[in-house]
């Protein structure tokens, strides 16, 4: 199983399409077989769950996702478990453990700031 983080810093990122990197975590026998952080390759429509789900992700892990991008993303066959704030590696050692929870709120068409075209961080409406 492959798992990939939208990673800023050593924190998971805001906004998956927008974060600066993304991490991808092989798993193996509920073990990390390995870990690469790669640049994110751009964000445009359709692009990254083709992406990634071309290099065996199962499931990505971000702060927030737009509606259009997590039906994308189910399309592929990859999970997205949103809501996630805390450090990449606790967003592993959370995965392997089972305690992952995602919030399953999609963020707002066109709340992002900063990377890729301008936008680093969602103005998704938490509770």
């Amino acid at each position: 199983m492959k798992i990939a983080i939208s990673t800023d810093g050593d924190f998971v990122s805001a906004h998956f399409g927008r974060c600066p990197f993304f991490t991808l975590v092989d798993i193996k026998d509920g073990q990390v077989v390995s870990k690469e952080v790669i640049d994110n390759p751009g964000h445009h429509p359709g692009f990254l769950p083709e992406f990634l789900g071309q290099r065996g992700v199962s499931h990505i892990i971000a702060g927030g996702m737009g509606e259009r991008a997590r039906i994308l993303f189910e399309e592929k066959k990859i999970t997205p478990i949103l809501g996630v704030e805390v450090s990449v590696d606790e967003a592993v050692t959370q995965f392997l453990n089972n305690n992952l929870t995602s919030d399953d709120k999609p963020c707002e068409p066109r709340s992002g700031k900063g990377y890729g075209l301008d936008k680093t961080e969602c103005d998704h409406a938490h509770e």
